[in-house]
């Protein structure tokens, strides 16, 4: 995509940059919590949450009112995208680089829920993500009292879904955070065990095919700032 496509000077009618209602107050980025650093501060929300587009055929795209209302939606969609992403590029980031950071984030954040480590999720998801996911867990120790989850390496498949930016300051527009939606593909065991340590669910010798859509989160504007996750996609 030419460059010119991202500059948000040359589509004045398209909003670039979600805006929250209300100025956030800022916190330091993180605060200590043993050995441990809690990053404090996330908008709470995913913004515009990836759904999947229904396929259209070419000549309904082009011959069609509607479908040319579809291909400017679309392109809209993946202006965003790229804009976000354009800034993003502008502070280091990596693709390659991301995607081995967000692999490993997926296995360990999985790693945490399995063993019900609410210590350590604390550090790795924003703090609606882990209200949610502490949640998630307690009802779930409700039925199974120990879960084995294991992780085949390499993952199968990795891609970018969706990058969105939220600004803080409508004055400086450097004070955003930004959020990539992925795709994880991989291969995966679990068993799970009930208080006797029985198998009530799944089977650890058997592998199987997950599709997970994660939403991460990231500061572009506080120093030290660091990738967590803050929300899952069901599709």
């Amino acid at each position: 995509m030419a460059k010119a496509l991202v500059q948000e000077a040359e589509y004045p009618n398209i909003s670039c940059i979600r805006f929250l209602s209300m100025k956030v107050n800022a916190p330091a980025q993180t605060r200590k919590m043993g050995s441990l650093k809690v990053s404090m501060t996330s908008p709470g929300f995913v913004y515009e949450p990836y759904a999947p587009r229904e396929p259209i055929s070419f000549l309904y795209r082009w011959f069609t009112r509607t479908g040319w209302k579809r291909t400017k939606d679309d392109l809209i969609l993946e202006l965003k995208s790229a804009y976000a992403i354009a800034k993003l590029r502008k502070t280091g980031y990596s693709k390659k680089k991301f995607y081995e950071e967000a692999v490993d984030l997926y296995k360990e954040i999985n790693t945490q829920i399995a063993n019900g480590d609410k210590g350590l999720l604390r550090k790795s998801v924003t703090e609606n993500m882990y209200s949610a996911i502490k949640n998630e867990i307690k009802e779930r120790e409700k039925v199974w009292s120990r879960l084995y989850w294991e992780m085949l390496m390499p993952i199968v498949k990795i891609r970018t879904l969706r990058a969105r930016l939220i600004g803080v300051d409508r004055k400086d527009l450097n004070k955003v955070f930004v959020q990539l939606t992925l795709e994880f593909l991989s291969k995966q065991k679990y068993e799970a065990y009930d208080s006797s340590g029985a198998v009530i669910a799944g089977n650890k010798d058997k592998e199987v095919l997950v599709r997970d859509i994660w939403v991460f989160e990231k500061s572009l504007f506080h120093q030290g700032a660091y990738w967590r996750l803050c929300g899952r996609i069901k599709v």
